[in-house]
């Protein structure tokens, strides 16, 4: 399969303080080996319970309709970075929330992180969302200040889970 990237979606971004380090954001239109690839070496940087997931699985999650996946390309044009960025209707308006952020660990603190959360809440606000929520764990520091710097404010709230068996039972 051939990966189609949006092309009037690409965004570039580059951030002076590390040298002159271009990222440009994607929307993955269509499934890929290299889509697959990178969602592999990426994932298991996010969670160590990531599954691996397979090219059906990504093609299902591309074209969902309440799913935008992003993928960030570095200066030698491989992906060093992806956001799933979710939207969904609910009765008091049009949810949007940012999943599954991961940078590769050789291009952490280029920028990645924040040009595809930018390209996020652009994204978040063209749709129409009012709001973009996302969580992040206490230990993910650098990613905490990263959120904070671009303009996320920390909610006073509990997250609950409810965890499902394989029978769909507590």
């Amino acid at each position: 399969m051939s990966c189609r990237l949006a092309g009037s979606r690409a965004r570039g971004w580059s951030l002076d303080r590390v040298g002159r380090v271009t990222v440009r954001v994607e929307v993955v239109r269509e499934v890929s080996g290299e889509v697959v690839e990178a969602l592999a070496r990426l994932l298991p940087q996010l969670s160590s319970s990531a599954v691996a997931l397979d090219e059906p699985a990504v093609a299902r999650l591309v074209g969902h309709e309440a799913s935008t996946v992003l993928v960030a390309r570095g200066a030698g044009g491989g992906i060093v970075g992806t956001l799933t960025l979710v939207m969904f209707p609910i009765p008091s308006g049009l949810r949007a929330r940012v999943e599954d952020v991961v940078v590769d660990a050789s291009a952490r603190g280029q920028g990645v992180g924040a040009a595809l959360t930018a390209e996020a809440v652009r994204l978040a606000r063209e749709a129409g969302a009012r709001t973009v929520d996302l969580t992040s764990r206490p230990s993910r520091e650098a990613a905490n200040r990263l959120y904070e710097r671009l303009g996320f404010a920390r909610r006073e709230s509990v997250v609950y889970r409810y965890a499902l068996d394989a029978d769909g039972r507590p």
